[in-house]
């Protein structure tokens, strides 16, 4: 995370490297950086030179950016946004920050489209990172992950009251093991019409 400079990411520069979350236009929030430290230390085994990550709900580009240095010019690392300009926008935070060369070789993808789907024609995915509550377990991004593989997603209480960060693990086998971590609390994982 020292090697991505969360100011190139942000809209109020000054308040960059304050430990909360951000607004980034259309409901969208760049999340504190302690969740970008946890999510990140959870997929950590999975992040690994030549390595795929899929990053649902990329918004700024930053988690895309973190994940980049970790895996290399060897892996990829597969944005996913609904908002349009949003995905404009990452785009032009990685240029800033100087991933304009793994933007152009394709070792970063910053796509436009429905993240609950994934993007499985790039996949399977070593890790994936879920940027926004999931209303439910996302079972078609469990789908997506590699054998090993490992998705941090945040997913919305039975009943709607509240969220917790789950980790799901997919081994060697295909097996899948689902594991509630801790409470949160993010934007909802939602439709484009809902969110603008």
């Amino acid at each position: 995370m020292k090697k991505v400079d969360r100011a190139h990411y942000v809209r109020i520069k000054a308040a960059a490297y304050e430990d909360s979350p951000q607004s980034i236009g259309h409901s969208a929030t760049i999340s504190a950086p302690h969740m970008h430290a946890h999510a990140t230390e959870n997929l950590l085994s999975l992040l690994q030179p030549g390595y795929k990550v899929l990053d649902v709900g990329s918004g700024s580009g930053y988690s895309c950016a973190v994940f980049h240095q970790l895996i290399g010019n060897n892996g990829t690392v597969v944005g996913i946004d609904h908002i349009e300009q949003l995905v404009e926008n990452s785009v032009d935070n990685l240029k800033r920050d100087g991933l304009e060369d793994a933007i152009n070789s394709g070792a970063i993808k910053m796509i436009t489209g429905d993240g609950r789907q994934g993007v499985a024609e790039h996949g399977p995915y070593n890790a994936i990172h879920v940027g926004a509550a999931a209303p439910r377990m996302p079972d078609v991004l469990i789908d997506q992950l590699a054998t090993p593989g490992r998705m941090f997603v945040p997913v919305e209480k039975t009943g709607g009251y509240g969220q917790s960060i789950w980790q799901v693990d997919k081994d060697e086998n295909g097996i899948v093991h689902k594991e509630e971590l801790f409470p949160v609390m993010y934007v909802p994982l939602t439709e484009r019409e809902l969110q603008r």
